[in-house]
């Protein structure tokens, strides 16, 4: 018998935009898929209509192109999958697994109070589940039902979890469940819910891998009833820890999570991303910083870890910082135009020099936007100067080496090495160390005290500007 392809799947709901704890629900199973020669299947679970918008689903694609997780088919969108669903609930009615009940909303409420009054778990008891021999009530007149599911009342619902290990249910722990909402409008048959159309989509889809969040892991024994009922081989499972915010909580919207898209316009890099949400939950010996074509010859499902990863920005921050070391100049100077632009630079100021400027600051910078903010320097007009640099540096006792600083750039062969000469020349004239000019110059010029080496900025920057800055002070 051979093995089936790997087919995974994300299902994310759009009812609010996508964050990086739900992005790194996406990035495992498109890892699996891609590491095993498999599929990965994007699905959009819009049921929740009032919730559901076009501008999450946006965000979503968004997110997942800039992230280049790509998906082999989809998206998919379970509100067009309306009358599939119906159709097999009719099959489960038919086969006798799934029956109406006419329990009212108010006496539901009231099973529930008397329940907790005896400190009993609140469930439904099953007053409308047919069995052998059960006179059912009369059916209320006007009432549309839900249609329950027939949980087995005896023996154990259990899976060994990828990530959790073995986890068992005792089914006499579970009601029936509502699988279909009271029907509306002339329907014949209400709205399916959630744990029943995950069921539909997944047989439907061929999942053999569903990754996904813990928060799931109660969903997980009434899906696979569902799928046993259909006669579906049940898929692997692996239920992956919360990602928790730096103050320790759920990653949420109200918790003050920002949309994976935020990442993108604040200068990260797609692969860091990766790379940093990988180590969220889980491991490859002790490497901290690895590409995306080693990330996926190394990804299995063995090495998930049980734990909540706990979100650090100034991590993610070094991350990027390492990636952005690692990337070819001209790579680098490619990303970070748009950054450079947003920074007030006019597209067509952007000339040969971007790749070397970029080659000189990306050890001194964390992001794409760090970068851009270093690289305007060599292409505006003016220069913001830090005050207390400055204040520091650039005082009248600091004024007569600067002019004779001006006249040697005049008149200076234009290349790094000869700078250099001009300026240990100069020193050795004015009796004068490399830091009473260099800082001065390094304020004046790109506005800090503190940047790579002075001679090759300035060889960068160009004599004009350079001449124009020492002016100006």
């Amino acid at each position: 018998m051979t093995q089936a392809k790997v087919r995974t799947r994300f299902a994310p709901s759009p009812t609010g935009f996508i964050h990086l704890g739900n992005i790194r629900s996406a990035l495992y199973p498109w890892a699996f898929a891609r590491a095993m020669g498999g599929d990965f299947i994007l699905r959009i679970e819009d049921t929740d209509v009032e919730r559901s918008t076009q501008a999450s689903v946006d965000v979503i694609l968004e997110g997942m192109a800039w992230l280049r997780l790509d998906h082999d088919e989809g998206p998919y969108y379970q509100m067009q999958r309306m009358a599939r669903y119906r159709e097999v609930l009719a099959q489960l009615q038919a086969s006798g697994h799934v029956y109406p009940c006419y329990m009212s909303m108010a006496e539901l409420d009231a099973l529930r109070e008397r329940q907790t009054a005896a400190k009993e778990k609140p469930r439904y008891d099953g007053t409308w589940r047919p069995e052998p021999g059960k006179q059912l009530p009369p059916v209320p007149e006007g009432v549309q039902p839900v249609l329950r599911f027939k949980t087995p009342k005896d023996g154990v619902v259990a899976w060994d979890d990828k990530c959790k290990g073995r986890i068992e249910f005792q089914n006499s722990e579970l009601d029936d469940l509502v699988i279909a909402r009271p029907a509306q409008n002339g329907e014949a048959v209400g709205t399916p819910t959630y744990n029943f159309c995950v069921c539909v989509d997944d047989i439907d889809m061929r999942i053999t891998h569903v990754i996904r969040g813990d928060d799931h892991v109660n969903n997980t024994p009434r899906q696979i009833h569902i799928f046993e009922a259909l006669g579906a081989q049940v898929p692997v499972f692996a239920h992956l820890p919360t990602v928790l915010n730096e103050q320790g909580e759920k990653m949420s919207k109200r918790n003050g999570a920002k949309a994976v898209t935020q990442y993108r316009d604040e200068g990260y890099l797609p692969d860091a991303m990766v790379n940093y949400l990988a180590r969220l939950g889980w491991s490859h010996g002790d490497d901290e910083i690895f590409s995306r074509a080693q990330f996926l010859e190394w990804f299995n499902l063995d090495h998930l870890g049980r734990s909540a990863g706990q979100f650090d920005e100034a991590k993610l921050r070094w991350v990027n910082a390492q990636h952005m070391k690692a990337l070819d100049d001209f790579e680098l100077a490619r990303l970070v135009a748009p950054f450079v632009e947003n920074e007030g630079v006019a597209p067509a100021a952007l000339d040969e020099r971007l790749p070397r400027i970029c080659a000189l600051f990306k050890d001194r910078c964390e992001t794409l936007v760090d970068l851009a903010r270093w690289v305007r320097v060599f292409y505006l007009d003016r220069v913001e100067r830090n005050a207390e640099d400055y204040a520091r540096h650039v005082t009248p006792e600091a004024g007569p080496l600067l002019d004779a600083f001006a006249t040697a750039m005049a008149t200076v062969e234009w290349n790094k090495e000869a700078i250099a000469a001009a300026i240990k020349q100069l020193l050795k004239e004015q009796g004068a160390k490399m830091p009473q000019l260099a800082m001065p110059v390094r304020v004046l010029t790109v506005g800090q005290a503190h940047t790579p080496s002075v001679d090759a900025v300035l060889e960068l920057l160009g004599r004009e500007k350079i001449l124009t800055r020492l002016k100006s002070r």
